[in-house]
């Protein structure tokens, strides 16, 4: 059997190599809000924001634009006389107004506007985390990190960390802070699931030599991983996918739904079906037994569903059980790991030689 280590809110981590303390699963906010047309509404929202604390939860995910800001909005409140306790991270990225050109990006323009509208927003002088949500391909790298560096010095920003940004870039970044004595970056915020595993090539052996605690969002890939979409939510061949009023709408402009992800979904029910438990417990457990991830993101609309998803943080797989996820979800190696994984090239490198694992630096 395979256990899944901390199977409990409370059971804490480390993030990265800093002493902060947080739950191994982090609670998402971006159902927070009917605003887009699908979320929770403020009931059902506090109900899931009480649930999560009152078990010892302690990491909560948001952005300066989910749900248009009501997100961060009702997480204020919510927070309130019991902020101390509570890790709150938030990003910073997308346009605020689509008209002004200067209101989204990764400058530090935006930068210092997205997290002073955060600050009032979630009613707080500090962010424990904030997060570059997406790489703009834009902005000067020792920019962004001067403009962390300053927000950490003025004390409204703990730790930083980067979002959706590629891992040639995300290590550069952490040489040059170190190299000029600015804030070094604590976690890396990437799409992470039984569908998405590419993060696997470079990204997650990335955060492992950087020191960075890896925090997945998306577990249940847009909730396909639950079962609860069929062929016949595919789009059709004049199906042009927009981000639309609906969560098919999201998942499919963000080509989150295919043959391949729906017979993923497939063997991910067979597996629930042999441990009594429901496909989400399944998707999730296998993101929590994965032991480069610090905490993936929990991304409830109900409260049941909120319920459903911590239970599996008690779910225990047998062998034959992961390897059945394991194979039906295995990626290609992207190049150069196809190659330097193949015969040829390790018997050109090590011929005969066999070198203990626990030796290499």
């Amino acid at each position: 059997m395979t256990t899944i280590f901390n199977n409990s809110l409370d059971g804490y981590r480390l993030l990265g190599r800093s002493g902060l303390r947080v739950s191994p699963m982090a609670l998402g906010t971006m159902t927070f809000g009917t605003d887009w047309g699908w979320g929770a509404d403020k009931h059902e929202a506090r109900r899931i924001f009480d649930a999560y604390v009152s078990r010892g939860g302690n990491f909560l995910d948001t952005a300066s634009n989910y749900t248009n800001g009501t997100a961060e909005e009702w997480l204020g409140e919510f927070a309130t006389g019991n902020r101390e306790s509570l890790v709150l991270a938030t990003k910073y990225t997308m346009l605020r107004r689509l008209t002004d050109p200067n209101s989204g990006g990764n400058h530090r323009k935006n930068m210092r506007a997205s997290v002073e509208a955060s600050l009032r927003r979630l009613r707080t002088d500090y962010l424990d985390l904030l997060y570059l949500h997406m790489w703009d391909d834009r902005t000067p790298v020792d920019e962004i990190l001067r403009g962390m560096d300053d927000l950490v010095r003025a004390g409204k920003v703990l730790y930083v960390g980067l979002s959706n940004t590629p891992a040639w870039q995300i290590s550069r970044m952490q040489t040059i802070a170190d190299l000029r004595g600015w804030t070094p970056l604590t976690a890396v915020q990437l799409e992470y699931n039984l569908a998405e595993r590419t993060a696997e090539h470079d990204l997650l052996p990335m955060a492992k030599e950087l020191g960075l605690g890896v925090i997945g969002w998306s577990p249940l890939a847009g909730g396909v991983l639950t079962g609860k979409y069929t062929r016949a939510d595919l789009p059709s061949n004049t199906e042009r996918p927009t981000v639309g009023s609906s969560r098919r709408d999201l998942i499919l402009a963000g080509d989150g739904l295919t043959d391949r992800v729906l017979a993923l979904a497939d063997v991910v029910r067979l597996v629930a079906r042999q441990l009594g438990r429901s496909p989400a417990q399944v998707a999730l457990a296998w993101t929590l037994a994965q032991p480069m991830v610090t905490a993936p993101i929990l991304g409830a609309r109900t409260r049941q569903q909120f319920e459903d998803n911590v239970g599996a943080m008690t779910l225990n797989f047998d062998d034959h059980q992961l390897d059945r996820l394991r194979e039906a979800s295995t990626t290609a190696p992207t190049y150069p790991h196809g190659v330097l994984a193949r015969p040829l090239s390790r018997r050109s490198v090590f011929g005969d030689m066999r070198i203990d694992a626990r030796t290499e630096i």
